[in-house]
């Protein structure tokens, strides 16, 4: 390569893996082949300024992407999959790429607002009650009451998580989360249900907390976040005083529960299950009641409740573009990323001024 810029490899896999392409796949991009972008990412070639361009504009980063220092990037204990064992590796290897290449532009957003403090507690867990423990622990550190949440997104925002959706990743691994000095929470773009994204957002919850440093994605792990987001939807107290008890399910009771707390029957259905209110017979009957009436995905009142939208990394950019035209654009240039990768790993796009304006400190904590 002319000239004294370093061309770092495994950036070069980073930005190519992020963007879902082969070895072949790019070579057909910049005319290049496999074997010698093999070799560039092995670091045993160094590319010309030319073919660093051309791999700049198939890869959607800038040329000084490939010269950034090397930091810590996403790794695999850090990020909650479902279901990780059946997960294809290579889109494991896409939402760790992705992750790293966000987290280095939140790192970067985070110098220049004053952002969320975050305040996930790390609580491990054995058992049930353990969990039960710790999803009011968290309720009680966040002054979360007892009562219904009225935005699942805005309770981990506000604890510092930044929401967002990979296009054509998450859709395959549903939701997940990534435990860095700023979580990330990875919605699925598919648009479920209000009830079942704040399931979602309850259950990577649990894993934030429940789970730091350990690899998840086996059924035990996945059970007790799953038990955690029913925990922390429906805390115990006010949900053995509320449920409806009898020989037969009263529907009507259940799904008024349902309009009030946002959360699914069939939640509620487990939830009281796994109280001890409804016996196993009871809740086979309530589950075939779903299924039999077509509720199995869609429920009654799924359409009613107003589905939650991430707003902490979006207003953050909005409030910083608003002051300081271009700000978000060099901060992202400052990442190597151009807009094409900036919408892959962020979701939306980025704002189109590019003015020079020196950038302050702005707060969007909200009161």
């Amino acid at each position: 390569m002319a000239g004294s810029q370093v061309f770092d490899g495994e950036r070069l896999r980073l930005a190519r893996v992020a963007k879902g392409l082969t070895l072949d796949e790019l070579g057909n991009c910049v005319s290049a082949t496999r074997q010698y972008l093999n070799q560039l990412e092995q670091g045993t070639k160094s590319p010309t300024e030319a073919m660093v361009e051309a791999i700049s504009a198939a890869l959607g980063v800038t040329p000084r992407f490939f010269a950034l220092p090397a930091r810590g990037g996403v790794a695999v204990e850090q990020c909650h999959f479902r279901k990780q064992r059946t997960t294809p590796a290579s889109v494991i290897s896409q939402v760790l790429a992705r992750g790293t290449l966000l987290d280095g532009f939140i790192q970067r957003l985070d110098r220049e607002l004053e952002l969320p403090e975050v305040s996930f507690p790390d609580i491990p867990v054995t058992t049930m009650a353990d969990i039960e423990d710790a999803a009011e622990e968290v309720r009680r550190q966040w002054q979360l009451g007892t009562g219904p949440i009225s935005s699942m997104m805005r309770v981990v925002e506000n604890a510092g998580a930044v929401v967002s959706f990979f296009d054509g990743v998450s859709e395959r691994v549903d939701a997940l989360s990534i435990d860095r000095p700023r979580p990330m929470i990875i919605r699925s773009d598919a648009k479920p249900s209000a009830c079942r994204l704040r399931f979602d957002l309850a259950h990577e919850c649990g894993h934030l907390v429940m789970h730091k440093g350990i690899v998840t994605g086996d059924k035990i792990t996945e059970d007790q976040a799953n038990r955690f987001a029913s925990a922390f939807l429906l805390p115990r107290s006010a949900f053995i005083h509320e449920f409806p008890r009898g020989r037969m399910i009263d529907w009507q009771a259940i799904f008024t529960m349902k309009l009030r707390w946002k959360v699914a029957a069939s939640a509620i259905l487990r939830r009281a299950y796994d109280l001890s209110i409804l016996s196993a017979d009871q809740y086979r009957t309530g589950y075939i009641h779903l299924s039999k009436t077509g509720q199995r995905k869609f429920e009654r009142y799924d359409d009613t409740i107003p589905s939650e939208e991430p707003e902490l990394l979006s207003s953050a950019m909005t409030a910083l573009e608003h002051a300081y035209p271009g700000a978000v654009r060099r901060i992202a240039c400052d990442a190597g990323l151009e807009d094409e990768m900036f919408e892959t790993v962020a979701g939306f796009e980025l704002p189109g001024s590019s003015a020079d304006d020196q950038v302050n400190i702005i707060s969007i904590v909200r009161t």
